[in-house]
């Protein structure tokens, strides 16, 4: 079996980022955004997705984070789209429920080529620590853009939880978790009845 790997640049004049992502890699991230509590969880997401992902972005920070945060978003959902190519015996379906001390989080994700955010997490509202600091509402803006980019239809769910830090960080474990069940090949046709994804 070929390695699925992909690797794209995007280009705006509000950010420029570079990804790469191997899905059959083992977890090695590299992760320079300018935002370091981002670069910590794109990071989770690699390691507990056991892909590597490298993502280098220099985005209008002066701003604020959510051109960077979004445009991340649209390209690592680029990355994952190409590296499944026609996503050929893959096991399409995946869920998870990840907890981080007081936090649980629920995720479930279908590969399906359709585009679909549920985002429910409730945050206590405060931004997260850090130069800059992290606002944690940016975390639907990535959801958002990846899943769009990617053609996947993707449930994010807070159960419960106190600690913003703890329920982004549970989130992003739970979507790698997920990640790596879903894209996991084990047959050789395309799971759908339709023939396509």
């Amino acid at each position: 079996m070929s390695l699925r790997s992909a690797a794209k640049t995007r280009t705006t004049n509000e950010t420029e980022i570079k990804a790469f992502l191997l899905l059959e890699g083992s977890g090695d991230t590299d992760i320079a955004t300018g935002i370091p509590f981002f670069d910590h969880m794109l990071a989770q997401l690699g390691r507990h997705g056991g892909m590597d992902l490298f993502v280098t972005a220099k985005g209008d920070l002066e701003i604020d984070a959510h051109h960077t945060v979004e445009d991340t978003g649209i390209l690592v959902g680029e990355v994952l789209a190409e590296a499944l190519g026609d996503k050929a015996g893959v096991r399409r379906f995946a869920s998870c429920r990840v907890p981080l001390d007081e936090a649980l989080v629920d995720v479930a994700l279908d590969l399906s080529g359709r585009p679909y955010l549920h985002y429910e997490m409730n945050f206590p509202g405060e931004q997260i620590l850090g130069d800059p600091p992290f606002d944690p509402q940016l975390c639907e803006e990535f959801w958002r853009a990846l899943v769009t980019a990617a053609g996947i239809t993707l449930h994010v769910t807070s159960v419960r939880g106190r600690n913003t830090h703890h329920l982004v960080e549970a989130s992003f474990k739970a979507v790698a978790r997920a990640l790596r069940d879903a894209v996991r090949v084990e047959g050789r046709g395309i799971p759908s009845t339709k023939g396509a994804l």
